[in-house]
């Protein structure tokens, strides 16, 4: 029988586009992908988008669009970005596809004949962010989601429940006799410590709203969307469609998550999966989040950043490389730039760079191609033996997700070979003539030492590989092109420019400080007099008539009320507040501002309001003031 894996990634909420933080679990399941591919597995890699749910559907009313437009849009900018990630995925599931919602419908008759589904009456604490229910025992005084620190909704309606309490049992078992089950360690102890609490019954359905999937049995109702999420998994490979596809790679080999949705994955979806009779997930691994510079990702902190600005500054492989070198899978981690810097300078441009171009170098000058070896001789045992240690070693870490140290071994076999030049001096062998064989047999064993060091890195550094390849001349042919003395003499081989150019620290332009260091020149400059505020004609403004502007999704066209002269502004504060929120608000504006033009609309002035988190509040005046006043 073919050996099979199958690996997924959560399914992603379309609220915003992904950043660094939200591309670290895909590019960590695509790596893990390419590793089992390469194994010679028939591997299945999964990811996709969570369209469904109340933050959707206000998102979408508020861009005054249709829920499903709103989600084509959206999802189209997950697909586009993992194609520019050079991410490998066989599947991409979306929760509006029609084969997804009738397999939710289906598991959730299935759940309800057996009698795990009931109707009840919810009353307590909702975020619509996150779409997650909280109890009174979860929160603090201040009322605010345990997840992202937002304010909650108090909500009280029918819905169905799922009675999760059943499963407390039967999952304390499956922990306790697969303690493999959750990974790493202390998320599992987590998980364990939630279980031996006691697991409640969980809502399952909403009536609130309507964008969701139907409950097939009541139409009032729409399916949970964390319930509807979860089904991803089985449905993208042919649950109750193609039992055949479905049998092949059921149960998944692993899920990868995020920390914060552990409780879903680790509890609530191995219970589902119990109640209609399905076999649990191999491993759920959930991993910590990421910081950027020591900072939590905020768009309103300027690190909220684009993959692809990354990508483009620094190339996919040093940003991958970086990733799982730096960061202990499974833990928080901090994405710093000056640290990526480092590593491309250090590892990928001293390191690996100057041990291929070195190598490649002396090949082209001493020979017509690759030499076979032939004179064996000092540190030559020692290099076979470093290089045979490392793939073993490399297998087991990669096997056990543990990529920092994988990364880690490779790199003492690349700092041995460069070692190994130094120790065997192939520049004074090239100028004795008795000496040309053990040159050879030296350059040969550099070349398949580096060989060795492109397969291993080939699911990480993707292009770096193949360029490595190109240059020997060799082929990649799988899990059996590792060992050692199997390269290929006699071939050309290339030297051309150094893999890996130096960046130069004194005259780079770092990306992820852009805002940041634009807010910091703004913050060193010199205090203002009291002549300079005199400068700016602060007045009171009412607001009559507000619109949103035609593809643009943070502006909104403001009509003002300026003691009897109407003006118009434009405002980024769309995301914040709907036009019919606006009407009749008294504000503050600048109203000697020099005019400008905003996608094709005149502002005649510019608002004033507070940064809150990822958010812009109003400033407004205490009281009914009348409008045109001076601020003084």
């Amino acid at each position: 029988m073919p050996k099979v894996f199958y690996v997924t990634t959560p399914i992603y909420y379309i609220n915003s586009d992904p950043h660094i933080g939200s591309a670290y679990t895909t590019i960590v399941a695509d790596i893990v992908a390419r590793y089992k591919r390469m194994m010679g597995y028939d591997t299945f890699f999964l990811t996709g988008t969570d369209e469904h749910g109340q933050h959707v559907l206000r998102s979408a009313q508020s861009a005054q669009k249709d829920p499903k437009d709103f989600s084509d849009e959206l999802a189209t900018r997950f697909v586009n970005l993992w194609k520019e990630l050079g991410i490998s995925n066989d599947g991409f599931v979306r929760t509006t596809d029609d084969y997804h919602i009738k397999t939710v419908q289906d598991f959730f008759q299935k759940m309800y004949d057996k009698g795990d589904i009931y109707l009840g009456k919810y009353e307590g604490w909702y975020c619509v962010n996150c779409e997650t229910f909280w109890t009174d025992k979860d929160l603090n005084k201040d009322k605010l989601c345990p997840t992202c620190n937002r304010p909650l909704e108090h909500i009280e309606e029918e819905n169905y429940f799922f009675r999760l309490s059943r499963y407390t049992e039967p999952l304390l078992k499956h922990f306790k006799e697969h303690p493999d089950f959750v990974e790493p360690d202390f998320r599992r102890n987590e998980m364990l410590k939630i279980l031996e609490g006691g697991l409640e019954d969980v809502s399952v359905s909403r009536t609130s709203f309507n964008w969701g999937v139907p409950v097939p049995f009541d139409s009032k109702h729409v399916v949970y969307v964390w319930f509807d999420a979860l089904i991803n998994y089985v449905s993208a490979i042919g649950y109750g469609r193609d039992e055949k596809m479905f049998n092949k790679y059921w149960p998944a080999d692993v899920h990868f998550i995020g920390k914060e949705i552990n409780r879903f994955h680790s509890l609530i979806w191995p219970a589902m999966l119990m109640s209609v009779g399905l076999p649990l997930p191999k491993k759920i691994f959930a991993h910590g989040w990421l910081t950027v510079n020591g900072e939590k990702i905020s768009k309103s902190k300027g690190n909220a950043v684009d993959p692809r600005i990354l990508i483009k500054a620094y190339g996919i492989d040093a940003v991958k490389y970086y990733l799982l070198r730096d960061i202990q899978f499974g833990n928080d981690g901090d994405f710093s730039e000056d640290n990526l810097i480092v590593r491309i300078n250090a590892d990928l441009a001293n390191d690996l760079g100057n041990l291929v171009h070195r190598t490649l170098s002396m090949i082209s000058q001493n020979f017509d191609t690759l030499p076979t070896p032939s004179e064996v001789g000092k540190y030559d045992d020692e290099i076979e033996k470093l290089t045979l240690e490392t793939i073993k070693d490399y297998f087991r870490f990669m096997d056990e997700f543990k990529f920092t140290e994988a990364l880690t071994t490779v790199w003492k076999l690349i700092k041995f070979g460069n070692k190994y030049i130094d120790l065997t001096e192939p520049w004074l062998l090239a100028h004795d003539d008795s000496k040309r064989e053990r040159l050879a047999t030296v350059l040969y064993n550099l070349s398949d030492l580096i060989r060795n060091v492109a397969i291993m890195l080939s699911p990480v550094m993707v292009k770096t590989s193949e360029k490595i390849f190109e240059k020997i001349n060799q082929k990649f042919e799988g899990i059996e092109s590792l060992g050692w003395h199997k390269t290929v003499a006699g071939v050309n081989v290339t030297v051309g420019e150094p893999l890996f150019p130096r960046i130069d620290i004194k005259k780079w332009k770092k990306v992820i400080n852009m805002v940041n260091e634009e807010t910091q020149k703004v913050d060193e400059k010199s205090q203002v007099t009291i002549e300079d505020f005199a400068k700016l004609d602060l007045r009171v403004a009412r607001i009559i008539k507000a619109e949103r502007i035609p593809k643009a999704e943070k502006l909104l066209k403001l009509i003002l009320d300026v003691g009897g002269e109407n003006r118009q502004i434009v405002a980024g504060i769309a995301k914040t507040y709907t036009p019919e929120s606006l009407i009749g608000r008294e504000i503050i504006i600048i109203y000697n501002l020099k005019p400008v033009k905003l996608m094709g609309e005149e502002s005649n002035g510019m608002l004033l309001a507070a940064k809150d988190g990822d958010k812009l509040r109003l400033l407004t005046v205490d009281g009914q003031v009348e409008t045109g006043a001076k601020i003084s």
